[in-house]
């Protein structure tokens, strides 16, 4: 091992305070530092950290923005979401591979640059989008993409690649050149203006157990998508015995079609900060946590400018808002790519600085969450709604929406419609209400709540966007005539498979087996018993995972099956012929060794000598 790299490791401990719980700190600093995180790397990390080198090994094999092997000096992850795809992504990544001379998955042979597909980056509606290292660039078309590969080539940095903002604009305007929030309508609750601070006093003027009553008067629910009632998660977290407790921020928002925290984020992190303050508050919390997103690192200059900006107002720190005794902070935790981090007991896992696998349950994240001390894990919305609460009522929340579904929600619109972008609209609005506000009247389905949630068919347009009836974390895709719901369902599928933990069988080899045969089907392979097969194995993958994952990864397949049956009887062959099913593609399969040995296969047809 170079002397240079022990330092260097040296150094992300030491920023770390020596903590063997910030790994994934000190594993992402070398990424960055190095471009890979290499077997000498893992020794001396464990080393310096006293672990084993089998739990960093594990942790760096585990996240897609990490690497054992080493990679280019600059990488570009191209998204592959269904929006970005239908967008014309395919096209993008063909002319990065003919400019670059190398295919998706490869590095060129001067190391100069890595370039592979990633799962969504939250960049959907300006697609195609892709992350050059840390670096977002946006709608991106073949053109654009041969001039990006050549200047890489000719030494470009990632930073040379990105719009200039006006020389002494705020940091604010920086970030949004880089990406635009692209708000559309601005509601009443979470996109709106308000002085700093006044939810938070409002809230320090109360009992902590006033604060919980009124969170739960307003009806507040989780706007993860699970809708758990927050005030209820709150007094559950303040009951439980613990001298120390942990407010989260899940901010790891991965489903496929999902932005809007990236544009709260943008637009109103102090709102989300001030949410985990009264949170705190309420349990008697004093350290707090944001998960950002790997893929939202170029947002972290704005999240850190914003706690800097509170602990210089009084409202973080010692003695909060002048509230003797009440002292809380926040730090920034960043993610490594991986899906299921979203779900609360693998993000602490992760903020741990392990491999992001859930935790069986019970104990609760409530009851033994981060570091098993008590932890509340809300959303980014739901910090949002809860300062909103504080600072003008909860009749500002429950004025709106629905008996179950009070207040707005945030919807993240992309794919074939006008107007796609950030929406805050009130509960309780059809889907023919929907489509008309962001003009996609002419659409086919609806992917509502991401590939998790449900494809909905224009006969169900008139339920309505609730809890009680289609709930959503805020994902809405929209498809239009001519797209080919199959092959949007195969995509989906790919997503739960390359995400999924691996911890399960259902979920590791089931979610695998829908895709393949999906993918048979697309081929024109598929029968009429395919489909029954399909659905059993759905059924039993929802009922037999071992976490959230598993338990909705097969709504892609069985939202076709319901809603979409006839188009998808009308891709299948005839029955069963001579006892032979045609799930076998023999020409595809011989491919590799085609191209490995220069020939066309010949092969031996024992009907035609028959």
């Amino acid at each position: 091992m170079s002397e240079d790299l022990r330092q260097s490791i040296a150094a992300q401990v030491e920023a770390v305070g020596g903590q063997s719980t910030r790994l994934m700190d000190v594993v992402r600093g070398v990424q960055a530092a190095h471009g890979h995180v290499g077997e000498p790397a893992i020794q001396e990390i464990a080393a310096q950290l006293g672990l084993t080198g089998v739990h960093v090994r594990g942790v760096v094999s585990f996240y897609h923005f990490l690497s054992e092997r080493p990679t280019g000096a600059v990488r570009i992850h191209l998204s592959d979401c269904a929006s970005c795809r239908l967008a014309g992504a395919e096209d993008v990544a063909a002319a990065f591979e003919q400019a670059l001379g190398i295919e998706m998955g490869q590095t060129t042979p001067c190391g100069r640059v890595s370039i592979a597909w990633t799962s969504c980056i939250g960049l959907c509606d300006h697609g195609p989008a892709a992350l050059v290292d840390d670096v977002p660039i946006i709608r991106l078309d073949p053109e654009r993409a041969r001039s990006i590969a050549a200047r890489l080539l000719a030494g470009a940095t990632p930073a040379d690649l990105a719009p200039r903002a006006a020389a002494g604009a705020s940091l604010f305007e920086q970030i949004s050149t880089l990406v635009p929030p692209n708000v559309r309508a601005a509601g009443p609750v979470v996109l709106t203006q308000r002085e700093r601070g006044a939810g938070l006093l409002a809230a320090i003027s109360l009992e902590p157990g006033e604060v919980i009553a009124q969170v739960k008067a307003a009806s507040l629910c989780g706007r993860g998508g699970a809708g758990f009632p927050t005030g209820l998660k709150w007094q559950f977290a303040r009951q439980s015995p613990g001298e120390r407790k942990v407010i989260i921020c899940n901010a790891d928002e991965g489903e496929p079609g999902t932005f809007k925290d990236r544009t709260i984020l943008m637009e109103r992190p102090g709102d989300v900060i001030e949410g985990m303050t009264i949170a705190a508050w309420a349990v008697g919390a004093q350290e707090g946590l944001i998960y950002l997103r790997g893929e939202y690192r170029w947002l972290l200059p704005l999240v850190q400018a914003e706690l800097d900006a509170r602990r210089e107002a009084g409202l973080l720190g010692a003695d909060i808002g002048g509230a003797k005794g009440f002292d809380f902070d926040v730090r920034v935790q960043l993610g490594a790519g991986a899906y299921v981090c979203g779900e609360e007991s693998a993000l602490i896992e992760s903020s741990e600085g392990a491999r992001g696998c859930p935790r069986h349950r019970p104990p609760f994240p409530v009851q033994k969450g981060y570091l098993g001390l008590p932890t509340v894990v809300n959303n980014v919305e739901t910090f949002c709604v809860a300062t909103d609460l504080m600072d003008r009522g909860f009749t500002s929340v429950a004025r709106l929406g629905t008996g179950q579904s009070r207040g707005t929600k945030l919807l993240s619109v992309s794919g074939d419609c006008e107007r796609p972008g950030v929406w805050e609209l009130p509960f309780g609005l059809t889907l023919h209400e929907f489509l008309e506000v962001v003009g996609g009247k002419d659409a086919i389905a609806v992917q509502v709540g991401g590939p998790s949630g449900r494809l909905v068919p224009p006969a169900d347009y008139g339920k309505h966007l609730s809890f009680e009836e289609l709930s959503t974390g805020g994902s809405m895709m929209v498809f239009g005539p001519g797209r080919d719901l199959l092959q949007i369902t195969a995509w989906h599928m790919a997503f739960f498979v390359e995400e999924s933990c691996g911890w399960c069988v259902p979920c590791r080899a089931g979610n695998k087996l829908l895709a393949d045969r999906l993918e048979r089907i697309l081929a024109g392979n598929g029968l009429p018993e395919d489909l029954p097969w399909l659905r059993e194995l759905a059924t039993t993958i929802k009922a037999t995972s071992r976490c959230g994952l598993g338990q909705s990864s097969p709504n892609p397949v069985l939202s076709l099956l319901d809603g979409f049956a006839t188009m998808l009887e009308g891709r299948l062959r005839p029955g069963r012929d001579r006892g032979r099913e045609p799930s076998f593609d023999l020409e595809a399969a011989l491919q590799d060794a085609v191209r490995v040995q220069g020939r066309e296969p010949v092969f031996h047809n024992e009907e035609a000598q028959s």
